[in-house]
């Protein structure tokens, strides 16, 4: 989703990177996180294996990198002044949400799946936590008028952090559910203070 023009090369660099991730969930999908090697995630995308490590670390940043978040911050930053953090962040969501193609979707649906179902990559997903609330602290932070490691943005980004996992989790119990829908949802209820009632 980048702006302007893009160059054969980059082009064919998303290509590969794409092509590694969708391969290697399925292959995931198929064998079994910790049963499946980086050779066969290569080969089956037609690549060498050093060739992988130009695209990813390691087989646990095939599921966990996403690369909607650059486009999320980019949406927030565009957000009017006015609005509050929780309010910028549900209109940058639902702009991004709103533009993914059915096979980005899927893609999310898929490594979805594989969280809820392999503790390994579950593991790796939890341990990664702690950066993403300092990561969304960061964005935050600015529209709060707050430093970053002021205690309340901190629990703020961790907050938006579940209610998004939340949403996230639940599409994919539910093939139906429409994934802006819940994440809006989700950023709503938080928005208002989440009450039970």
């Amino acid at each position: 989703m980048p702006d302007g023009p893009v160059g054969l090369r980059e082009r064919k660099k998303l290509k590969t990177r794409a092509a590694l991730q969708a391969e290697a969930i399925r292959l995931f999908l198929k064998k079994g996180f910790a049963q499946t090697t980086i050779e066969e995630i290569a080969a089956a995308a037609e690549v060498s294996p050093s060739t992988f490590f130009n695209y990813f670390s390691s087989k646990e940043d095939l599921v966990l990198q996403d690369d909607l978040d650059p486009v999320i911050i980019a949406a927030f930053n565009a957000q009017p002044p006015e609005l509050g953090p929780i309010a910028a962040l549900r209109a940058a969501m639902k702009s991004t949400f709103s533009a993914i193609t059915p096979e980005e979707l899927a893609m999310v649906r898929q490594r979805t799946a594989l969280v809820q179902r392999d503790p390994e990559v579950r593991a790796a997903m939890l341990s990664q936590f702690a950066g993403m609330v300092e990561q969304i602290a960061e964005v935050l932070a600015p529209r709060a008028g707050r430093p970053a490691s002021d205690f309340a943005v901190r629990n703020l980004a961790g907050a938006v952090i579940g209610v998004l996992m939340s949403s996230v989790l639940a599409i994919a119990s539910d093939p139906e559910a429409d994934l802006t829908n819940l994440a809006d949802a989700a950023l709503a209820h938080l928005e208002a203070g989440l009450p039970l009632d």
